[in-house]
């Protein structure tokens, strides 16, 4: 009996740790397709980064700059009608 219980406890504990690598790789495989997620989001803007129509709008929208002759707009701001 007791040869029998402690090869039962060996195969239960062998079967949590299983269970936790298990887990372990199913965190692991979704790390690394996020990961991947992000590389191809990435690789896209870096390519992205050679197009001057992109360029021209980063500038305009995240730097607020703008063209020759061209006036600035900041939305909701209105002019003093006084």
């Amino acid at each position: 009996m007791i040869i029998l219980g402690y090869f039962g406890s060996i195969i239960v504990s062998q079967g949590l740790y299983l269970s936790h690598v298990h887990e372990d790789q199913v965190l692991a495989t979704q790390r690394l397709m996020s990961a991947r997620a992000e590389n191809d989001r990435l690789r896209a803007e870096k390519d992205r980064l050679d197009e001057l129509p992109y360029i021209e709008k980063l500038a305009r929208e995240e730097l607020g700059m703008t063209g020759v002759g061209e006036l600035p707009y900041a939305p909701g701001k209105r002019a003093n009608s006084n």
